[in-house]
C-alpha cells in the first residue's frame, strides 16, 4: 500500500471520462429538476464561499440523479456592469478582456473541484444574446410607462 495519496495521477482520466460520457447533461428521463446558483461576479477568482456553495449544491444534484430525476445544473456569470468594469479600469485591463479571461480562470476553477455542471448549457450576461433581450424588455416596459424615471 502507498503512503501517500496522489489525486493528480486519477483526476485527468475522470476528468476526460465525465466529458466524453456528457454524465452531467440531463438524461431526459424522470421528473425534471433544475438548480442554479446566483452567478458568481466575475471581478476576480472564485473563493471558498463559492467552492461551499458549490459543493452543497453537487451534493444535492447528485442526490436527485440517484434518485431518477432528469437533472439540469446550468453555469451562469454575473459579468454585466460596474463592479466588472470598475474591477477591470482598477486593474488596468479593458474590461471585456477583464471579464473573459476571469471567466475563463473560474471555469478552470470549477471544473477542476469536479462539480456536475452542464458546460454545454453555461451563459455570461456580459453577452450580446444574453442581455439584448433584457434591454428589449426594458424598452416595452418604458414604451407602456411601466418603467419610468423619477
Amino acid at each position: 500500500m502507498e503512503k501517500s495519496f496522489d489525486p493528480s495521477q486519477f483526476e485527468g482520466k475522470w476528468y476526460a471520462h465525465w466529458e466524453s460520457s456528457g454524465c452531467f447533461k440531463p438524461s431526459g428521463k424522470g421528473p425534471a429538476y433544475t438548480i442554479m446558483l446566483p452567478p458568481p461576479n466575475v471581478t476576480g477568482t472564485l473563493h471558498m464561499g463559492h467552492a461551499f456553495q458549490h459543493t452543497l449544491q453537487d451534493a444535492l444534484i447528485r442526490y436527485h440523479r440517484m434518485k431518477g430525476y432528469n437533472v439540469l445544473q446550468p453555469m451562469g456569470w454575473d459579468a454585466f456592469g460596474l463592479p466588472a468594469e470598475n474591477a477591470a479600469m482598477a486593474n488596468g485591463v479593458p474590461p471585456a478582456k477583464w471579464t473573459y479571461d476571469n471567466i475563463a480562470y473560474m471555469k478552470k476553477q470549477l471544473k477542476s473541484l469536479g462539480f456536475a455542471i452542464d458546460w454545454e448549457r453555461e451563459l455570461a450576461t456580459c453577452r450580446p444574446e444574453y442581455y439584448r433581450w433584457n434591454q428589449w424588455l426594458f424598452l416595452r416596459m418604458l414604451e407602456k410607462g411601466i418603467a419610468y424615471r423619477k
